[in-house]
């Protein structure tokens, strides 16, 4: 990551943090004049509101982290300062440099995240995304007011699964597919579905966990855990369960941390 893409994020994720707003985003009362506008806002709403317990410890993790970093550590790269402190908390974490070829109307690619495996609630396997930059993925240069109202509905910071992220991913394509269409623009390449889950779910990706870094692919790295969800296969630490404080999936902490994360 360069030096200014690196101040960027450090910027926003300090005017995040500083954020007091804390107000549950309102329905915007433009798109109550389309029920299939509505029903796309309240959908999106839905997927990002159900936080299970494993989100919200790594959530709650990542803004405690986020908030003590300080200037000193300037010169280290956030997603690698991340990985290491969540490490040293016990979680499986390590930073996925994801790439992709050509293919049919897909341009090539590459793109980076954190990804922590761990167990859930009910001791199954989980494999959760975060994305310290995840909003701006899906912004437009010119979008049609419904299009901005639902970008500004999403977080920040992506902590989810891959599911949640899939759905997210749909839906807010399908949304762009119809703002282009409004604006009398074609929909390019690098916006399309397909280009967009390649970011987080491309079967092949060099795998750093902040001490060493090797080439893997979520297939063999989900074999090792014995998911069936192909690069060389690489040593993978034990899973860590997340702490038990009584968080069901939509309980009032949860929802509130998944707000924060809107601000």
């Amino acid at each position: 990551m360069g030096s200014l893409e690196e101040e960027r994020l450090v910027q926003m994720v300090r005017d995040f943090i500083e954020s007091e707003s804390s107000t549950p985003p309102i329905f915007p009362a433009s798109s109550n004049r389309f029920p299939i506008n509505q029903a796309k806002y309240f959908t999106l709403q839905e997927i990002l509101g159900r936080v299970t317990e494993a989100e919200t410890e790594v959530l709650e993790t990542l803004l405690k982290h986020m908030r003590s970093k300080n200037d000193a550590e300037k010169t280290t790269s956030m997603k690698t300062w991340l990985v290491m402190r969540l490490k040293m908390d016990g979680f499986n974490a390590s930073i996925c440099q994801t790439s992709w070829v050509t293919s049919s109307g897909c341009p090539a690619g590459d793109y980076e995240y954190i990804e922590i495996a761990l167990k859930d609630e009910n001791g199954d396997r989980v494999r959760l995304i975060v994305d310290l930059d995840f909003r701006s993925q899906f912004e437009l240069a010119r979008p049609t007011p419904f299009y901005k109202e639902l970008t500004d509905t999403l977080p920040l910071f992506f902590v989810g699964s891959e599911d949640k992220l899939n759905k997210v991913i749909s839906l807010l394509c399908s949304a762009a597919k119809q703002s282009f269409k409004e604006r009398g623009l074609h929909v390019p390449p690098w916006r399309t579905s397909t280009y967009m889950q390649s970011k987080w779910l491309s079967r092949c990706c060099k795998v750093s966990n902040a001490n060493n870094i090797g080439y893997s692919s979520r297939e063999n790295r989900e074999a090792k855990s014995g998911s069936h969800h192909g690069c060389s296969s690489m040593w993978v630490p034990p899973m860590v369960e997340p702490k038990r404080r009584g968080l069901a999936g939509g309980s009032g902490l949860s929802n509130q941390l998944s707000r924060l994360a809107w601000a």
